[in-house]
């Protein structure tokens, strides 16, 4: 059986999750993802957790900032990449862009949150320099 981020001592992945999780109980699948973003900032506002929305994050090669950046959906806590997708599933280009916005910040949390499919999927990564591992999945 698969433990919950709340179960594994992660009190701020549990959190957002939950927050998620509301906003696709009341909204359910076949929005766009504009949508789910902009009721996600709702949801997180009202349950006083903190977050910034569309945060751009600069790109490096070989030492140089590319004029391209990534921008993120959000990060909570200062410590979460946070990803939306609506999407009937998730695949790994979805896990690979997420695993990019960790090591382009060097941040060790991440979840990845499908609205797309009936039931909220969600992915949390924990990375740690090269290594990046799946620690919790949706059913």
């Amino acid at each position: 059986m698969t433990q919950t981020p709340k179960e594994r001592g992660d009190p701020r992945s549990y959190a957002v999750i939950g927050a998620a999780m509301e906003v696709h109980r009341h909204l359910g699948c076949g929005f766009l993802e504009a949508v789910y973003q902009e009721a996600m900032e709702s949801e997180l506002t009202a349950r006083g957790i903190p977050h910034n929305r569309q945060v751009e994050l600069p790109v490096f090669y070989k030492g140089v900032r590319l004029r391209t950046n990534y921008r993120a959906d959000f990060i909570c806590f200062d410590s979460i990449i946070v990803e939306l997708k609506a999407l009937a599933s998730l695949g790994g280009v979805e896990e690979s862009q997420l695993i990019n916005y960790l090591k382009v910040t060097e941040m060790k949390f991440g979840l990845l949150l499908n609205f797309g499919a009936r039931s909220l999927e969600y992915k949390r990564f924990i990375y740690s320099g090269a290594k990046t591992t799946l620690s919790a999945k949706s059913a």
